[in-house]
């Protein structure tokens, strides 16, 4: 059986996988959603990571890849990872697990979904003879993963857009200090949401999409949500054995790292509950609580990852709430989007609190829950993870499994880790010159005049 994917906001053409993957946010402005869900295959806990996510994946992909190409750039994927598990659990004590996502080149969860799709997208390409331009907007980690997984590929360049001053040094020395032809890093006078709207101003537009052939990574990319599936699943059954219910808490900012657990979870695993970890930029929390999405102004943290007020990937789970209906979507959005806030349908409100919780950790509770863990266990967590870590003490369930997701290597914010424990971690030895290393990088105003200007600079480059 082949998936079509449909867009949420219900104009867009039904597609297969391939032409999903390119072309990342649909024609009407919507995100592509699988129109079945597949159930999860037999899966048996001793399986190698790269096989679990190759048969979990697979129903997906199904009529758009050969299943022996699609397999072989799995394991390729999967085989640059610092970790046999790829994605190896860590026991905290009483019920609570942390799963760790950091294992990748970039030390952060994006690498889990980011050198696959990045293979597959040139892979795509190069099947049709087109070349494409990745337009990616990040808040920090997506950036350095994508330029990580685009780097030099054939096919396709990459025009990386990230809020300047607003990420970290690692994370900003780790997109601009690659030297490729291929890749351009933006840094943009405004906050990640600033830059999301340049991203979605630049695919709605088609003269635009058509100029550049446009493509995306971010989380807005089905392919993204698909591959962090995995990962859910594979904590699953390490823990426990493939059978008993479990639940998640994951940090979040724009909302597809723990919409993928949703997907898991429609897909037949017994996620209990999926918990919602906000900084003091909260938007989820304050929705789960009021069942209002209601944006405030974007406050600079401790956590920069999920300095977010507008979370994309929540659409697709507003639209799963709503019956799919995407006229009644798109006039929520759209009042959204005047207003600043937005009373959603009780229906769908009670919908998504039946199987999502939400909790909070201003900057004093992050500094806080990286000292207890470290005092505790004499482990060092990074402020985002220190996010989930937090809320999932208030939200743990006796006889239930709590997974933490850990979403980055702590030396990606020393500034943070040295202001709770007094000390600086250390980058691993194959990035300890990072710091040091020349900066590739223009600055640009935030407008999408200024930003098409650099692409059309990025095409005479290649």
């Amino acid at each position: 059986m082949t998936v079509q994917y449909l867009s949420t906001r219900g104009e867009a053409p039904p597609l297969e996988f391939a032409d999903a993957l390119l072309g990342g946010l649909a024609t009407d402005g919507g995100l592509y959603c699988p129109e079945q869900i597949p159930h999860l295959p037999e899966l048996d806990p001793a399986m190698p990571y790269a096989e679990i996510a190759t048969r979990v994946m697979w129903p997906f992909v199904e009529g758009s890849i050969d299943s022996a190409v699609f397999a072989k750039m799995v394991d390729q994927a999967y085989s640059r990872f610092r970790h046999a598990d790829v994605c190896p659990l860590v026991d905290l004590g009483n019920g609570t697990h942390l799963l760790d996502l950091s294992k990748g080149p970039t030390l952060a969860f994006k690498d889990v979904a980011l050198q696959l799709v990045g293979p597959l997208l040139d892979h795509e390409l190069g099947e049709r003879g087109q070349r494409a331009m990745v337009l990616a907007a990040t808040s920090g980690d997506t950036g350095s993963a994508a330029i990580e997984a685009l780097a030099n590929k054939q096919n396709v360049s990459a025009l990386v857009l990230h809020p300047r001053g607003r990420v970290s040094d690692v994370q900003r020395k780790q997109m601009t200090t690659v030297d490729a032809a291929n890749i351009l890093n933006v840094a943009v006078d405004g906050t990640f949401d600033d830059c999301q709207d340049l991203l979605k101003a630049a695919f709605n537009d088609s003269a635009v999409r058509s100029e550049f052939g446009l493509a995306a990574v971010n989380s807005i990319n089905w392919a993204r949500v698909m591959a962090q599936i995995v990962y859910y699943v594979s904590a699953w059954l390490r823990l426990n054995d493939g059978a008993g219910p479990i639940s998640f808490c994951v940090p979040t900012g724009n909302f597809g790292n723990v919409l993928s657990g949703w997907y898991a979870k429609q897909m037949g695993l017994p996620i209990h509950r999926l918990v919602v970890a906000s900084n003091r930029n909260d938007v989820l929390t304050r929705f789960f609580e009021t069942g209002r999405l209601e944006a405030h102004s974007v406050v600079p943290s401790l956590s920069p990852s999920m300095d977010i007020q507008i979370s994309s990937n929540f659409e697709r789970l507003l639209w799963e709430a709503g019956d799919r209906d995407s006229e009644e979507l798109v006039g929520l959005l759209a009042r959204f989007r005047q207003n600043g806030s937005v009373e959603v349908p009780a229906q769908w409100v009670q919908r998504i609190r039946s199987e999502f919780d939400a909790g909070r950790a201003d900057d004093d509770a992050i500094l806080a829950e990286i000292a207890r863990v470290h005092d505790r266990l004499g482990l060092v967590i990074d402020p985002h993870t220190a996010v989930a870590t937090h809320v999932a003490k208030s939200r743990a369930e006796d006889g239930v499994p709590m997974v933490c997701l850990a979403t980055a290597d702590p030396a990606k914010f020393p500034d943070a880790v040295e202001s709770a424990l007094g000390f600086r971690p250390q980058l691993p030895a194959f990035l300890s010159e990072l710091l040091e290393r020349r900066e590739y990088l223009v600055e640009a105003k935030n407008t999408l005049e200024s930003v098409l200007a650099e692409a059309r600079v990025l095409v005479g480059r290649i």
